[in-house]
């Protein structure tokens, strides 16, 4: 954990022939028959990093990404964990009457840090977006952060951000990108920017059957809906946007079990304009997440990871290590104790509606940010690892964000690294 902490850029990351490396990329791609694509008046390889938290993507593995000519995401909740002296100031906050208060600004602060380092790093090249669940308590606070800091997007899951305009309307050239899972969520959220005077910049259309961490769908046994199927979604889409006289407007984004070239090639062919990975930057060299985190998700096997019911209310995949699976054999007791606590465990109410905190019989009864902070730190035994259903391109191995885009762009496999 002390790697992590209050980091400053290295001179190899910010080496200028990162430059000549972007370039490259993105001349391997289009002479691999891939498109590039425009997002904020840039031209960008098709591949986007995913927002992991808690800590998993800050700001070395964003600006690594953008630094080589892609999308990277921070995701905003609890980046505090990141740093030493904004946990000396909040981690043993307790009963105070501020103490939401202080971990709030203290997020803030880390949120600021991590979308300056990755913009350090990146250059100037790619974008640096951060990622906001729509679900957290804080949720509007980080946007306005985001903003502030000068994120080049901000993109929005775990709920419909139908709001996200109006809490942007003061930076248009920020791009919105709204995280959906089939043509009926696309189409009511259009319609509903569309009379705020905005459209989306890019959607996200994350597979719930494939992706990791929280899924857009309504229960686990909806993940298999045909609803959700790419091959069905991306038509409706672009019919939709046809019909209603934006086509060509609005970038998509495709998400779940996406682990190679020819996936892009295949999801281009049906209209998508770039693919987002997550699991696949998580066990990369330049992650935020202790070595650890990393070797967990590497080395799990599919029968390795479960889906279960978070205490956000929303289905999550993950993989079944010890705490998990001790969860997941007592949770019908949990669900029978189920009751309204006095306060948050973490003492700052990450999200709006906990079903620890709230006591609500029916969806996950755990500490989501305890949980995923002991992860971030490597803790195999008391952690929750999210992670995505798909093959990782380099099995096991950990390799770097420059060799994963090297296999995505151009089939380019590196040499077997010497152990």
């Amino acid at each position: 954990m002390e790697q992590l902490l209050d980091r400053e850029p290295t001179s190899q990351q910010v080496n200028p022939t990162v430059a000549q490396l972007a370039a490259d990329l993105q001349a391997l791609a289009r002479s691999g028959g891939l498109r590039t694509w425009h997002l904020g008046g840039r031209e960008l390889i098709p591949v986007v990093q995913g927002g992991m938290g808690v800590g998993v993507s800050a700001g070395s593995l964003a600006g690594t990404v953008a630094g080589f000519g892609g999308v990277g995401t921070v995701s905003s909740v609890d980046l505090r964990r990141m740093h030493s002296d904004l946990m000396a100031q909040t981690g043993r906050l307790d009963k105070e009457p501020d103490a939401r208060a202080q971990i709030d600004a203290a997020n803030l602060v880390a949120l600021d840090r991590e979308i300056q380092r990755a913009r350090s790093i990146a250059q100037g090249r790619g974008l640096i977006a951060v990622n906001v669940m729509k679900a957290l308590s804080a949720y509007e606070m980080y946007v306005r952060q985001a903003l502030h800091s000068g994120a080049d997007a901000v993109v929005v899951g775990a709920g419909l951000p139908l709001d996200l305009p109006d809490i942007a309307k003061d930076h248009p050239k920020t791009a919105l990108i709204p995280i959906l899972s089939d043509a009926r969520g696309v189409q009511l959220l259009v319609r509903k920017w569309e009379k705020k005077g905005r459209l989306p910049d890019a959607i996200v259309i994350e597979h719930p059957r494939l992706a990791g961490g929280h899924l857009g769908a309504a229960k686990v046994s909806d993940l298999q809906d045909p609803r959700f199927d790419f091959e069905n979604v991306l038509p409706q889409v672009l019919e939709f946007f046809k019909t209603s006289g934006i086509e060509g407007q609005i970038p998509l984004i495709v998400a779940g079990g996406i682990s190679s070239r020819a996936d892009i090639v295949r999801l281009q062919a049906l209209g998508a304009s770039a693919v987002q990975m997550g699991t696949a930057f998580a066990v990369t060299a330049e992650c935020d997440a202790d070595p650890a985190f990393k070797h967990v998700l590497a080395d799990a096997r599919p029968e390795d990871i479960v889906e279960f019911i978070s205490v956000a209310g929303l289905p999550a995949r993950a993989v079944r290590t010890p705490w998990l699976d001790k969860y997941i054999r007592i949770e019908p007791k949990l669900q029978a104790a189920a009751h309204v606590k006095k306060k948050c465990n973490m003492s700052f109410d990450c999200l709006a509606h906990c079903g620890l905190r709230d006591g609500m019989v029916g969806i996950g009864q755990f500490c989501i940010d305890q949980q995923l902070g002991h992860a971030m730190e490597g803790d195999t035994n008391k952690g929750l690892f999210f992670r995505g259903a798909g093959n990782l391109p380099f099995g096991r191995d950990i390799r770097s964000v420059h060799d994963l885009l090297q296999w995505m762009l151009a089939d380019v496999r590196p040499p077997v690294p010497s152990h």
